[in-house]
């Protein structure tokens, strides 16, 4: 071997130094402020971190975390996220780097919310908006388009995202429900047809090396992380008196009808559908908060959507917005209290969203670990992914009726709003753009649309 190429090779062969956990702490602080970009982008700034820069966990470990957490509900970065704290120290590590990568988005939303709703009349604010809601119309149309590239490989499937976008579009039919009769027809199906239920969708074959990592493919399996009843046992029931103590709380003070327990309540249900991601739920959301509870109008539930998409962390964390908005506007603690009610109602609605992803990773990653490839398991979820599909289709119909028929269909047609979606989607599907850029360019377009022509 020549010499030229040895110092190389010995400083790639070097094996990272040991993590501790105030240096992953500072790691993870870091990721929650910088995790922008919805999924993708959050997984891919972790990989570049984690596998290629530090060399934390290696490439394959890395994905089978990530395949892992793909098949649950909730907002899979978050949980990656978690995955990986909990594999390097324990559960703490879990906990913190699950708690760091949505906290400064909390704070930050609660802060956009009370600016949102104080001072929205405002030409400022009221410009922007006007040009980011066309774009997140666009968005949700991507993302529907994203997810059903990756999950309808085959016409079974594209006739599970059929059915689903006429049960909700033209039968309202509830969220859970679609995904209950989703699940069973990916059970049945699993069984008749299983070469047509294989999970779909992976992220490939792990074949990059980055030099050895802390986490290597050899690396054993830590003995925290290997399965055991006890264990199971323990972390459920320490889960379920996180749940059941603050929800017992809040039936005990201000009554099971109160907009707080109701909040709790729904939010705890809404995590649990989750499946595809934030995209996937919003339907959900919108049918409650919207629809039934009244916590916020369909304008504000585009709005809040908007704000979700250019703050860091997890796109779900757009429940936080709901959560502000209904318990400024519902005045819970009376009117002179109403943004400590926005915010403490924001904090309700993020503990029991984020709860069950902690509960899912840290009781649930050593058993289903060894459940993985089994069909029984993973077809449906692959039906539900696919009827996911569907409800994210009705929902792009559901932003772009309100957004370029804001009045109703007898009112006139926003022509302007739909040649600024038009452009979004143009910049999204045709030139790949980001997100950010995306919604920051229409937001600047609408401001100046707004105060200069309109």
């Amino acid at each position: 071997m020549s010499s030229s190429t040895s110092p190389a090779v010995a400083v790639i062969a070097s094996s990272p130094q040991s993590v501790g956990f105030w240096q992953a702490f500072a790691f993870w602080f870091k990721l929650g402020f910088i995790s922008f970009g919805g999924p993708a982008g959050q997984i891919s700034i972790m990989h570049q971190e984690l596998v290629e820069n530090r060399r934390w966990i290696s490439e394959r470990r890395f994905l089978h975390a990530l395949n892992y957490c793909m098949l649950l509900p909730g907002p899979e970065a978050q949980q990656l996220a978690t995955y990986i704290g909990w594999l390097m120290h324990r559960t703490w590590g879990g906990i913190v780097a699950g708690a760091l990568f949505m906290l400064p988005s909390l704070l930050i939303l609660i802060g956009l919310s009370w600016v949102y709703i104080a001072f929205g009349d405002m030409p400022l604010v009221a410009g922007l908006f006007y040009g980011i809601k066309p774009a997140v119309t666009a968005i949700v149309v991507q993302a529907a388009h994203r997810i059903g590239a990756r999950a309808l490989k085959n016409n079974w499937l594209w006739g599970i995202a059929a059915a689903s976008f006429i049960a909700i579009f033209a039968a309202n039919v509830p969220f859970p429900v679609i995904v209950a009769v989703a699940a069973l027809a990916g059970y049945i199906g699993g069984r008749l047809v299983p070469e047509k239920f294989k999970a779909g969708g992976g992220h490939g074959q792990a074949d990059k090396r980055y030099g050895p990592a802390l986490i290597d493919d050899d690396t054993p399996t830590p003995e925290h992380a290997r399965f055991r009843w006890m264990r199971l046992l323990q972390v459920v029931a320490v889960g379920g008196l996180l749940w059941l103590v603050p929800m017992g709380l809040l039936t005990l003070w201000y009554g099971w009808n109160h907009t707080l327990t109701q909040m709790g309540w729904f939010f705890t249900k809404a995590a649990l559908m989750t499946f595809g991601g934030a995209y996937a739920v919003l339907p959900y959301v919108y049918q409650g908060a919207v629809g039934h509870y009244g916590w916020l109008s369909p304008t504000q539930m585009i709005d809040g959507l908007a704000l979700g998409e250019t703050t860091p962390g997890p796109l779900i964390m757009v429940v936080a917005f709901v959560g502000f908005v209904g318990g400024y506007v519902k005045a819970i603690f009376g009117p002179d209290a109403v943004f400590l009610a926005g915010a403490v109602a924001a904090t309700v609605v993020t503990w029991f969203t984020f709860l069950p992803s902690f509960l899912f990773i840290l009781a649930g990653g050593p058993l289903v670990e060894s459940t993985h490839n089994d069909l029984k398991f993973t077809a449906p979820l692959t039906a539900i992914t696919a009827a996911v599909v569907g409800v994210i289709l009705n929902l792009a119909l559901f932003f772009g009726y309100h957004v370029l028929w804001p009045e109703g269909f007898g009112a006139r047609f926003e022509w302007v709003s739909a040649l600024i979606a038009l452009g979004a989607a143009i910049a999204l599907f045709r030139f790949k753009r980001n997100v950010i850029h995306v919604i920051a360019a229409c937001a600047g377009l609408g401001l100046i649309l707004k105060t200069t022509i309109l």
